[in-house]
């Protein structure tokens, strides 16, 4: 069983940057293809980023392309989003959540297990 739990959400200034956390405590993250999504206020929720499961293969969304990173850590099956050079328009609750064993997508439907997200604010 996968449970997410995200840290590292705050307010920021444009031109900032955050790391964000996403750790698991279940026990078979090492299995499942990591994302990261968020949502703002009256926006549906968009892809941000994503991982494989053995961290080799990455996906970014055009609008976080060259200022963001992600990456993780089996052995402490924690999933990570580096963001730089914020925007006010990254404003959002980040997601982060897993998909499902075997896959690695850039749709929030292939993913089954979600976090309860983190707020980045980003001030201009």
């Amino acid at each position: 069983q996968v449970q997410l739990v995200e840290s590292g959400g705050g307010l920021v200034q444009a031109g900032g940057s955050l790391r964000l956390s996403c750790a698991d405590s279940g026990r078979t993250f090492s299995s499942h293809a990591m994302g990261w999504f968020r949502q703002a206020p009256g926006k549906e929720r968009e892809f941000v980023s994503c991982v494989s499961w053995n961290g080799r293969t990455t996906y970014y969304a055009t609008s976080v392309k060259g200022r963001c990173t992600i990456s993780r850590d089996n052995a402490k099956n924690t999933v990570y989003l580096q963001l730089n050079s914020l925007k006010p328009e990254d404003t959002a609750v980040y997601y982060c959540a897993a998909g499902r064993p075997g896959t690695i997508s850039r749709r929030s439907e292939d993913y089954d297990v979600w976090g309860q997200g983190t707020q980045v604010t980003v001030s201009s």
